[in-house]
């Protein structure tokens, strides 16, 4: 049983269809929910999750094509975690290898700067050599863009 909603049926999630394909039931898709449906009724239930920011799995941080493995996936929650730690609520690092790129909102950015050592010190002690910041801010989905921009036809491989 998946967690997906309405709202994430229009965005390409490789681990929806594997999911699908092996049994996997959607009932808030079978509802008829949105993302803004499950927290409001949340809310209305007195969940303390009711705005908690979105969690997509750690494998979407990792590029098409990129072996999916327990280190980089490791290297990927380690990191997050100390920016976590740094009261970055919304963040996501993207795992190129040796490189992370850090995504926060673009309100954020100044303050990830103001945070650099820190930042630096905790995500390369996660494993990464290199610590870049990617200027156009948190984007759901953006690995999505090598899709169309490569034809589309790129495939993650699970491990």
């Amino acid at each position: 049983m998946l967690g997906v909603n309405l709202d994430d049926l229009g965005d390409h999630r490789p681990g929806q269809l594997a999911a699908a394909q092996r049994g996997a039931v959607f009932p808030l898709v079978d509802a008829g929910l949105t993302k803004s449906d499950v927290r409001a009724l949340s809310r209305h239930l007195s969940l303390r999750t009711w705005d908690k920011p979105a969690a997509a799995c750690l494998a979407s941080r990792l590029p098409y094509g990129t072996p999916v493995t327990f280190s980089a996936l490791s290297s990927v929650e380690k990191a997050e975690l100390v920016l976590r730690r740094l009261g970055f609520a919304a963040v996501r690092v993207r795992h190129y290898g040796d490189t992370a790129r850090i995504e926060v909102p673009l309100g954020d950015l100044a303050r990830l700067l103001e945070w650099r050592e820190q930042v630096v010190t905790g995500v390369s002690n996660a494993g990464y050599r290199y610590v870049t910041v990617d200027l156009e801010g948190l984007r759901s989905g953006n690995l999505n863009a090598a899709l169309t921009s490569a034809g589309g036809d790129h495939q993650r491989t699970e491990a």
